[in-house]
């Protein structure tokens, strides 16, 4: 009995090896799908602020989130010219708008909204895609828009670099 229990281990151990090097799981905890054999460099150019009203910190805090948020998650190198990926765009726009009106007829919640169009550019596959991004918030009009505007910014910035990180590298 002991010889066919020793027999039946043997046999599982040597199952549970091969399994287990016939296997492979692959986690990638950043969401860049990227094949780093192929594609090593990242082009990222400055994106200009063409929207008909114009907020500077706007462009400045976009620049770097964007340059930021592929360094962070991901392993390509931030190149000036000639990268495996190439990503442009500019602000096209960045708006008020009226939400809710009150009893009163006068506006009782505000959006912000901005509007980001990029060009993307895979050099490695050939592929290129122009795309708009868009993010808004709400606010209520007893504030002012010089009250809320950085950390409305702050909030829209993040929500649009998310979008274009994930349509540029990462595949959900």
């Amino acid at each position: 009995m002991k010889h066919t229990t020793l027999i039946l281990f043997s046999i599982l151990c040597l199952s549970a090896a091969f399994l287990a090097g016939s296997c492979t799981i692959s986690y990638k905890f950043n969401g860049a799908s990227i094949d780093y054999s192929k594609t090593k460099s990242i082009t990222i150019e400055e994106f200009p602020n063409q929207a008909a009203l114009v907020y500077p910190p706007l462009a400045i805090k976009l620049n770097e989130s964007i340059a930021n948020i592929f360094a962070q998650q991901t392993r390509l190198n931030v190149v000036r010219t000639g990268g495996d990926l190439e990503l442009s765009g500019a602000i096209t726009g960045y708006s008020l708008a009226a939400t809710a009106i009150g009893s009163d007829n006068l506006a009782s919640e505000n959006k912000l909204i901005v509007n980001v169009k990029i060009h993307f550019v895979n050099n490695v596959t050939g592929e290129e895609n122009d795309q708009t991004f868009s993010a808004f918030r709400t606010f209520s009009s007893s504030s002012s828009l010089n009250d809320v505007q950085d950390a409305l910014i702050e909030e829209l910035v993040e929500e649009i670099v998310d979008q274009i990180f994930n349509a540029t590298v990462a595949n959900w």
